[in-house]
């Protein structure tokens, strides 16, 4: 498992990270209710995933820790393409894997170009062409 830490569920910010279920997502959107007569307060916390895009709405109280990714940003070369696929090799470590190509990157990446690749959880995600 790659490297986490956790935080409350309140102290959480718009465009930072979380870890729900195992999968990383963004924060897009929190909403903090006030304490009730009954019990602690509650964060609303709406979530966009990371690797497929889906969203998520989390209703938690806002004293819960939720898992927040500490996520490695790293530069590969591109050595091959195959349909939505490249393989690419790590700049620092030379190992060499493959990556989904994302829709809106597949008319930049080429062989030979450089990409910047982020390892999130256990799972390594395309985000730009250099």
């Amino acid at each position: 498992m790659a490297d986490t830490k956790r935080e409350s569920a309140g102290s959480l910010k718009v465009g930072r990270y979380v870890i729900f279920d195992g999968v990383a997502y963004v924060v897009r959107n929190i909403d903090l209710a006030k304490t009730g007569k009954h019990g602690s307060s509650k964060a609303r916390i709406e979530a966009t995933s990371l690797i497929d895009g889906k969203k998520v709405i989390k209703i938690m109280p806002s004293s819960d820790s939720v898992e927040v990714p500490i996520i490695e940003k790293k530069s590969a070369q591109v050595l091959s393409i195959s349909g939505d696929k490249a393989n690419v090799m790590d700049m620092e470590s030379y190992e060499t894997f493959d990556l989904d190509i994302p829709d809106e990157l597949k008319s930049e990446v080429k062989e030979g170009s450089e990409i910047l690749y982020w390892i999130i959880v256990d799972d390594k995600v395309m985000k730009q062409v250099k």
